[in-house]
């Protein structure tokens, strides 16, 4: 079997705070807090930026926007034109309604697939769902940092000295 990462246990919110702003400090790249609610501020001490799923949404939007009104322009001013009491063959007054209905469908599917692509979905399996303490913890009451043997600064020993030092009662590797 193959490591797949060093897990340490922490109590408190403040104690896995404290752990990332460390891990973030000491320059690893491959790793992750895991909680049982949201902790309000933990994206700053892991130095995590704006998602990018945001960018995805907007070109979805407004490749739906465009969609409508070439769509309603092509339909009517050369698909099937049929004049109807003097009015022109396109106005973007009477487009709207279907550009903004395709809008909201491809931003809501820009910012789906964004999201699986940028979180590297379908992942069917996942080594940390084997763990124990990590299902029973994470879940429940425990703050799990996990920092992965693929990270190019993962060296078993001083990791496990910076999760210890960084007040972390169990340290265990978790096997793929």
């Amino acid at each position: 079997m193959n490591a797949y990462g060093l897990m340490a246990v922490f109590e408190t919110p403040a104690d896995a705070m404290h752990a990332a702003e460390q891990v973030r400090d000491a320059g690893y790249s491959k790793w992750d807090v895991h909680t049982p609610f949201p902790v309000h501020g933990l994206d700053a001490a892991m130095g995590i930026s704006n998602s990018k799923v945001g960018w995805f949404t907007f070109i979805g939007g407004a490749t739906g926007y465009t969609t409508g009104m070439i769509m309603i322009w092509w339909m009517n001013a050369f698909d099937y034109k049929i004049v109807i009491g003097g009015k022109p063959m396109f106005s973007p007054f009477y487009a709207f309604p279907v550009s903004y209905e395709l809008t909201i469908l491809f931003a809501s599917f820009g910012s789906l697939i964004g999201m699986a692509l940028l979180n590297r979905l379908p992942r069917l399996h996942h080594p940390l769902l084997k763990n124990r303490r990590f299902c029973q913890g994470a879940s429940h009451d425990k703050f799990i940092v996990v920092i992965e043997t693929a990270d190019p600064k993962f060296n078993a020993e001083e990791t496990r000295k910076l999760l210890a030092s960084a007040g972390s009662k169990h340290i265990e590797m978790v096997e793929d």
